[in-house]
């Protein structure tokens, strides 16, 4: 049996154009890929409340929910519109599998960068990050570290997306890697950290 209370809100809701499943908001923030924050600051709803809508402790009123859905809608049209091409930095530090980790460590030093790629050529064959040679410190003295190369020591190639890639994907892919290489014409052209991931949400 129906109670009242739900009766009136599916009249209300039919009246004024049915919504989306409110519990997939918190879905859709993170694919578009902004924060509760600034999610709140555009319909005009804290960002506790949005924080308590997303994890069911709060049912939003039809008026804020379409309001929030109304906002997601404009920022999955502007984020669709971005690719990658958009937000990658073109000025590719590379280093070579021939190279050493006491080289890899001396870049990453002085260009304050957390990890670089491995290309032999053109060909990109893997990735170098801090993550990845503090594990290898702990077997390796200090000799070891200037003879050590990368071709030994390297991780694999991260993620290669083409320069059209709508910008809303990177978001996900950038949690699960270190970093994603951006191709055009098959050809890496620039690449995408977590850090560039941010200009998305400013």
């Amino acid at each position: 049996m129906i109670s009242k209370n739900k009766f009136l809100n599916q009249s209300k809701s039919s009246q004024n154009g049915l919504l989306p499943r409110i519990d997939s908001i918190k879905q859709i923030r993170q694919k578009i890929g902004i924060t509760q924050k600034k999610l709140g600051a555009m319909t005009g709803v804290s960002t506790s409340m949005i924080n308590q809508i997303e994890s069911g402790r709060s049912q939003p009123s039809y008026n804020t929910a379409k309001k929030i859905f109304e906002s997601l809608a404009k920022l999955e049209g502007e984020s669709s519109s971005h690719t990658a091409g958009d937000f990658c930095s073109q000025d590719i530090v590379k280093l070579k599998p021939t190279n050493t980790l006491h080289d890899a460590i001396k870049k990453m030093h002085e260009l304050s960068i957390s990890q670089i790629p491995v290309f032999d050529n053109l060909e990109v064959v893997g990735l170098i990050s801090e993550d990845g040679i503090v594990k290898h410190l702990a077997d390796l003295g200090q000799t070891d570290l200037k003879k050590a190369t990368l071709a030994d020591t390297m991780d694999p190639v991260p993620p290669i997306v083409d320069f059209d890639t709508p910008a809303n994907v990177l978001v996900p892919l950038i949690r699960y890697s270190k970093c994603i290489l951006v191709s055009k014409k098959l050809k890496i052209i620039g690449i995408i950290t977590a850090s560039d991931t941010l200009k998305m949400m400013e």
